[in-house]
């Protein structure tokens, strides 16, 4: 079947990916980590992904959760994301309701606003951390792993 591309592939431009992102720290700065989880609309896992990011705020660590997940969100070929965060000051700010007043969150905002603007239709969405479940615990376990490695 010299040629044959399955529909699949002809199909990226118009694909919806939903993605769980997740970052956190322990302390305040303390060590951080961030996470995503890229789904189908229907559930189907396609990726997870957890980075360690040495010592960072929280805020830090959701922002580059958020562009973890939007660049696995772009390389698995979709052209439109759905982001579900537990961050409502994250989520405020992609949206304009919230200024960003931090100096060190602005090139984390812009990288951010420049992914989205990657695909043809976005949206951002906060949920309470119990239905943010799986990409916490990606976070979680890679502070823990790095607790260990370093402890």
């Amino acid at each position: 079947m010299h040629g044959f591309i399955p529909n699949a592939i002809h199909n990226t431009v118009a694909m919806k990916l939903i993605v769980h992102v997740d970052g956190g720290a322990r302390g305040n700065p303390g060590p951080a980590a961030a996470a995503c989880v890229v789904s189908t609309p229907a559930g189907d896992v396609l990726d997870e992904q957890a980075q360690i990011l040495g010592t960072a705020t929280n805020n830090v660590a959701e922002y580059r959760a958020l562009l973890l997940g939007l660049a696995r969100a772009r390389e698995l070929g979709a052209g439109e994301v759905e982001v579900v965060g537990d961050s409502e000051l994250i989520a405020k700010q992609i949206q304009g309701i919230y200024k960003v007043k931090h100096p060190a969150m602005r090139p984390l905002y812009l990288e951010a606003m420049q992914a989205l603007r990657g695909f043809a239709n976005w949206s951002i969405r906060t949920v309470p951390r119990a239905q943010n479940a799986q990409a916490d615990a990606l976070v979680n376990a890679a502070l823990d792993q790095a607790a260990a490695a370093s402890g």
